[in-house]
């Protein structure tokens, strides 16, 4: 601890975020590298962890900041980012409360069809929402335990989850500030971008739509090589079928954007609850629905486009629905 004429060396971020309308500035990418090194190797005292976030969550994160915090993650990590082999690497943090997490279908369906993926996300603290990890065991899908059981999951299924307590434990810990401190903070955009085996294609979903601008600029920084951002359905990676999507993405370097249309002219009335085992149903063709359906080939659409597998929004939404017909067909030839 320092004494009383000394400052923390922390005291530093949180003197450039507070000094007022006219003294403060956003932190370098530098800064913010140093800052979030210091809080994830606990160098941080509780009470400036909370100045810092909440000062962050007034100003919000700028492209460079985000780049800072992201990079200073990733090499937190304690395993080899090519330990595991992934093409797209898919952020689930958000957990849905209107609709089914129908992404969840669009993903295999890629992983059927060749792609590798590793999504990672988190529990929430809301009870109202069904997050990601939960609604994969009405799949009979198991989240994996750590980095090594991930690497397994995909060589065999081409497809896995791994918790972020799994891989970066602190920043969970901060996630779970959310009801202490009433808001959410800058960790809840950083942990979309963490990429933690730099799967050269990345796929997130944000609920506020100021935040594609900021996703898409912190991508450039940090030299992803193809990204996509969307603003998907309860904040979650996955197209609204009822509404146009706007996509803003990176593909070697340049920022680029694109609408994708709205699959319906009406909106449909969301569900009166939300029941995982319909996900397994339609999974498994016992089941037909309208939103479902088109939510999973729309999403799947997005990301073939985004993976280079179509040239088109066109090429990819058919590509997406003769995938769904092979499955199909298949499931039908079992019975």
């Amino acid at each position: 601890m320092p004494t009383q004429s000394q400052n923390h060396p922390f005291a530093e971020y949180i003197r450039i975020l507070g000094k007022g309308k006219r003294g403060s500035r956003p932190l370098t990418r530098e800064e913010a590298y140093s800052a979030m090194q210091m809080i994830l190797t606990g160098q941080v005292e509780a009470v400036q962890l909370g100045a810092f976030l909440m000062l962050m969550r007034v100003k919000e994160e700028t492209p460079g900041e985000l780049a800072g915090f992201v990079q200073a993650a990733q090499d937190s990590f304690a395993f080899l980012p090519d330990a595991v082999r992934v093409d797209l690497d898919w952020s689930s943090y958000a957990g849905k409360r209107r609709h089914l997490p129908w992404f969840l279908l669009s993903a295999l369906l890629l992983a059927e069809n060749g792609a590798r993926i590793l999504m990672h996300g988190a529990r929430g603290h809301s009870p109202t929402r069904l997050y990601t990890e939960d609604a994969l065991h009405s799949l009979g899908i198991a989240p994996a335990s750590n980095i090594e059981e991930a690497a397994g999951q995909i060589r065999e299924h081409n497809f896995s989850y791994l918790p972020l307590q799994r891989f970066c434990p602190r920043l969970q810990e901060i996630i779970e500030l959310r009801p202490l401190l009433g808001l959410r903070s800058p960790v809840h955009t950083l942990v979309r971008m963490l990429n933690p085996c730099h799967a050269p294609y990345s796929f997130q979903g944000i609920f506020h739509p100021g935040y594609q601008p900021v996703h898409q600029q912190a991508a450039l920084l940090l030299k992803q090589p193809h990204m996509a951002v969307l603003k998907g359905e309860g904040g979650e990676t996955e197209r609204n079928p009822d509404m146009t999507c706007l996509v803003q993405s990176v593909h070697d370097g340049e920022a680029t954007e694109e609408q994708w249309p709205a699959l319906f002219r009406r909106r449909h009335i969301k569900p009166d609850s939300l029941d995982p085992k319909l996900l397994a149903a339609v999974w498994r063709g016992k089941h037909d629905d309208e939103f479902g359906q088109a939510a999973v080939l729309g999403t799947t659409a997005i990301a073939l486009k985004l993976l280079g597998k179509a040239d088109t929004q066109r090429q990819a939404q058919s590509l997406a629905e003769d995938f769904w017909r092979k499955r199909r067909r298949e499931i039908q030839g079992c019975r």
